[in-house]
């Protein structure tokens, strides 16, 4: 969530002012600390982005949690894409921690050391989020579309490799992004959303085609496992476009905007929608899960009787 314009929500009473969403450092004088310095009577977008972090610690983080354990538990019949989403998962979990940290150290510690981490926070979820994205839709792209040469690359060596390049990839941009002061270092992270906000909807679409003409002639039902597929396809292409389309709508045309409608509106909405993706992803997964997890399947059919018998009509009920 990387721009040139200091967010009014991420700014402390430092000697030397160091907004969250900036790169380089400032030479600001210390002045009464504000949560909404700057923007005191423009307070809507950032209570905004404030509301939907709150979700993301009482939500998104559980829920991650729980898509970490269920990979664990399914590793022996595992999907081939299951190592992108376990490393989604928790760089999510990691990211939905920091919110309460981050009130602490503006009200309470005023921690240039934890400023730094929580620095180092964003640019993990600037990175990892889409990179780790893409992989999975790299994968079921290759899957679907060239199914021999995905044969020939299930070896899960080729996954953990491209998870490994993502890592320092994230790890390279956050660092950067806490040391400051590299020039147009802003537009890295503009870039990298474009880009792959490009790549995951061309690659999800051509998917989602693939699937829709593989029925072949005279079926009108899809192959239940490209059902499934589809499925998937269709609801990570629908968080894509929910949650990266305002920033890439909105970011690369910063320049028609004034400088406070930017800071205050513009900027605090976009990485909102942004931010709550560590809550909606998890919360995807779980919901294509076939049964609840860690319910196991004699209390699943005890619970299918007792809803069974609870539909059972009164005459039937007598008969019995």
């Amino acid at each position: 969530m990387e721009t040139n314009l200091s967010s009014p929500l991420n700014t402390t009473s430092f000697p030397t002012q160091l907004p969250l969403n900036t790169t380089g450092y400032t030479n600001a004088t210390g002045k009464p600390f504000s949560v909404f310095d700057g923007c005191d009577h423009q307070v809507e977008g950032i209570l905004f982005d404030l509301t939907l972090q709150c979700i993301n610690v009482l939500v998104g983080f559980p829920a991650n949690l729980l898509v970490i354990t269920v990979l664990v538990r399914n590793r022996k019949e595992p999907s081939t894409s299951d190592i992108f989403l376990g490393c989604l998962a928790f760089m999510d979990a990691y990211f939905s921690s920091i919110p309460p940290i981050i009130l602490l150290n503006l009200y309470h510690w005023q921690s240039k050391a934890v400023w730094s981490a929580i620095k180092f926070s964003y640019g993990v979820k600037d990175t990892s989020g889409p990179l780790f994205l893409s992989c999975i839709c790299l994968d079921r792209f290759v899957a679907v579309l060239f199914p021999i040469l995905f044969g020939q690359l299930k070896n899960i060596k080729y996954r953990l490799g491209l998870s490994l390049l993502v890592f320092c990839l994230t790890f390279a941009y956050s660092a950067a992004k806490t040391v400051g002061g590299l020039p147009n270092f802003e537009k890295v992270f503009t870039c990298e959303v474009l880009a792959t906000f490009t790549w995951m909807v061309v690659c999800n679409a051509s998917i989602l085609w693939a699937l829709k003409r593989s029925r072949g002639a005279g079926k009108d039902e899809m192959h239940p496992m490209k059902k499934k597929a589809f499925k998937m396809v269709l609801s990570i292409l629908c968080i894509i476009v929910f949650n990266y389309l305002p920033p890439v709508a909105l970011f690369p045309f910063e320049d028609i905007y004034t400088p406070d409608a930017f800071r205050c509106y513009v900027q605090p909405v976009g990485f909102a929608f942004l931010n709550i993706s560590s809550t909606i992803q998890p919360l995807v997964y779980l919901s294509r899960q076939e049964k609840a997890p860690f319910l196991s399947d004699t209390c699943v059919k005890r619970c299918c009787s007792c809803v069974s018998a609870g539909k059972t009509p009164p005459a039937q009920k007598q008969n019995v």
